[in-house]
């Protein structure tokens, strides 16, 4: 599966995309030239069929008149978002991005996809790793002498390295606070997930509109098993069965926005994702994935640019009504704040390009979209994780993602991955930005808890607040070929590698 401003540094606490603010939800019109009908009537009706986003002015007269410029270009509405003003079509019309720009009252607007619909972008690293019934026996015989421990929490050095097993004795979080898994659903079923599981709160959004029926939020197959991990890491119960989260008294929901064909994660899935937990009172996201198709969005291409601005507008619309967002870095060991980076996977949903991109210019969405708390992974060390992407005043906080290849820790498995829910009942290691900013979900959901009136803002302010900053190696060859891996750039208290250093659960509950 697979998985944004002023040129150099802005001010450390502030994200590094803040000079796009809410602009990209307000961009200047395109020019007002009304579409012509003449060319809807002509158009072959056998072409395939691409998703778009139209992004316009949020009032109804400016909505309606571009509904009739949609109709008139060829286009049908799947769904509109009237308060954010993102309009999802489908268009056989393979001039409709072009004809719709042109459109009065049509902000910013393009395709979500580069291959036709048909009848993910997740962030971990490698493949599932299962536990077996001897590795497990093994666990749970070790776990066994530590009171109050999970059966299998001997396997989760994570946890131990930001004190979470002993914040959950002081306070395991309330159960009023809910943090949604935006990912490829969650095994509700799974007995760490059921108690504290919020149907209410959950939805399949693929397609860009919310489907709230019973089970809808599951994952398609037992493959499709990143978002039961990922929610397992965040809230998997204390109730003596398997794991447990770092706050294992919050609930989790999930909102699944993986396609059932290809496991990609479309732009208009995300946007319906955002909207739906802000209108149903989730506190906190976790987005352990980037938008597909492209791994960095360019300014400069209409379509990256709409789809930019669509993301955007529907996470800011969710953090004016309360919502924390939390972001994974990514898996590419890139540094966001470099003057180029090579990207080699883009679009990934039908034949990549190599290109040459300025990730001040082109954006990892919604990783690096203003407000957004982006994590990078550490491993047992305490140290970059070899994989994770990193970034001076792009990433805010570090957490566990796992390394199994540099950083592997004394335990039953000695498996320096993250040990977590699956499918089916059952248990798998995993690596991953993917992993780390759940672990930083499961914190801000304690913070949150601990912080109740705390707004977006200030829970992310807590948040850094709260992290050990373990500051810039001395050397970071890990391969030890006498070649720097990656360079760290800050200093003790704001770095590329950490941001502002390592979540702490146990001072998040203090």
């Amino acid at each position: 599966m697979a998985h944004l401003r002023s040129r150099r540094r802005l001010a450390l606490a502030v994200p590094v995309v803040l000079s796009l603010t809410a602009s990209l939800g307000f961009l200047p019109a395109a020019a007002s030239a009304a579409p012509q009908t003449a060319a809807a009537t002509e158009r072959a009706t056998d072409a395939p069929a691409l998703a778009y986003v139209v992004n316009t002015k949020v009032d109804r007269r400016t909505i309606a008149s571009v509904k009739k410029a949609i109709a008139a270009a060829g286009g049908t509405v799947v769904v509109t978002y009237d308060r954010i003003g993102v309009i999802v079509v489908h268009s056989a019309n393979p001039d409709f991005g072009k004809e719709i720009r042109e459109a009065r009252g049509v902000q910013s607007a393009g395709a979500t996809r580069t291959a036709p619909l048909t009848a993910a972008g997740t962030t971990d690293e490698g493949a599932a790793d299962y536990l077996t019934a001897a590795e497990a026996a093994r666990t749970k015989a070790a776990s066994a002498g530590t009171p109050g421990s999970e059966p299998l929490e001997a396997d989760q050095w994570d946890l131990r390295a930001i004190g979470a097993d002993e914040a959950a004795r002081i306070n395991p979080g309330s159960g009023k606070v809910t943090v949604a898994v935006i990912d490829t659903g969650v095994d509700d079923t799974h007995p760490d997930l059921a108690p504290n599981f919020s149907a209410s709160q959950s939805a399949n959004c693929v397609g860009g509109k919310a489907d709230t029926s019973e089970g809808a939020w599951r994952p398609y197959t037992d493959e499709d098993y990143h978002g039961t991990h990922v929610a397992g890491e965040i809230a998997a119960a204390r109730n003596g069965v398997g794991v447990a989260g770092v706050a294992p008294g919050v609930k989790v929901a999930g909102i699944k926005v993986s396609d059932p064909d290809n496991g990609l994660f479309y732009p208009e899935n995300v946007v319906c994702a955002f909207v739906f937990a802000a209108d149903h009172g989730v506190e906190i996201t976790n987005n352990s994935y980037y938008v597909d198709p492209w791994l960095y969005n360019c300014m400069d291409d209409p379509d990256q640019k709409a789809i930019v601005d669509a993301v955007n507008r529907a996470q800011l619309y969710a953090q004016k009504k309360g919502t924390l967002h939390l972001a994974s870095a990514g898996n590419s060991n890139h540094d966001l704040d470099s003057d180029a980076i090579v990207d080699d996977s883009s679009p990934d949903d039908s034949t990549p390009v190599t290109r040459t991109i300025d990730p001040h210019e082109c954006f990892d969405v919604p990783t690096q979209l203003p407000g957004i708390v982006t994590v990078s992974a550490t491993g047992v060390q305490n140290l970059k994780s070899y994989y994770s992407t990193y970034g001076y005043g792009v990433v805010d906080i570090a957490a566990p993602g796992g390394d199994r290849r540099y950083q592997l820790p004394d335990t039953p498995s000695k498996d320096g991955r993250i040990l977590s829910t699956m499918p089916n009942g059952e248990y798998a290691f995993l690596q991953g930005t993917s992993m780390a900013s759940p672990h930083a979900a499961g914190v801000a959901a304690l913070l949150k808890s601990k912080h109740p009136w705390a707004t977006p803002a200030q829970l992310q302010a807590l948040l850094k607040a709260q992290a050990d900053n373990p500051g810039c190696p001395e050397s970071y060859d890990q391969d030890g070929d006498g070649v720097q891996d990656a360079t760290c750039e800050g200093g003790s208290r704001v770095n590329g590698f950490y941001g502002f250093g390592v979540v702490n659960a146990l001072r998040a509950v203090k």
